[in-house]
């Protein structure tokens, strides 16, 4: 039986949640699928938003975990993070793909496509597939419009871990984390 993370579940270091947060189901509306990439960052590193402290722009990084970090790439990209650790401390997980199961329709919609791959396969397409825009920036992850739960736990899916992709800086952490055999994944492992 899967039940819905709350607060306490995102107090943890970001490569833990990164790494549990496979085979979760996420929906953002009703609309979404399961969580098969993510990546962690945590301020310790200079890859991570919160790097250099808070901003008005990564704010939230720093603020309760539970919460949602939705920051804008390249001028076009509303991109989904989850905020964790303890407040104050400036972690995040980067969801980079889901494998869409509910609202496929509206989610082709929203992308101007049909090819049910790479509706959800990468941040930026994500975003889009799920309508997140900067109004969901700072939202709780336990209540709407989102709806988080967790992977069965009588069946922990296989996970592949490697260095974190589409950045220069600390790129060899292994802090990217996929469901393995995923094709919903935004780049082979």
């Amino acid at each position: 039986m899967t039940r819905a993370l709350t607060p306490a579940d995102f107090a943890v270091d970001s490569s833990h949640l990164a790494r549990t947060l496979i085979g979760a189901t996420l929906l953002v509306d009703g609309v979404g699928g399961t969580i098969v990439e993510t990546e962690a960052y945590d301020a310790s590193e200079p890859a991570a938003h919160s790097h250099r402290g808070p901003t008005p722009r990564n704010a939230v990084m720093f603020g309760p975990p539970g919460h949602a970090y939705v920051y804008l790439s390249y001028g076009m990209h509303w991109c989904l993070n989850f905020v964790c650790r303890e407040p104050g401390h400036g972690a995040g997980v980067l969801i980079r793909a889901l494998a869409p199961m509910i609202g496929i329709d509206t989610m082709r919609e929203r992308r101007g496509l049909q090819d049910e791959r790479l509706l959800c396969a990468g941040p930026g397409r994500l975003g889009q597939a799920l309508g997140i825009t900067q109004e969901h920036n700072g939202l709780p992850l336990d209540r709407a419009p989102f709806q988080l739960t967790a992977a069965p736990p009588d069946m922990p899916p296989p996970v592949v871990i490697g260095p974190r992709i589409g950045i220069t800086k600390a790129t060899d952490l292994p802090w990217r984390f996929g469901l393995q055999g995923s094709r919903f994944l935004s780049r082979r492992f």
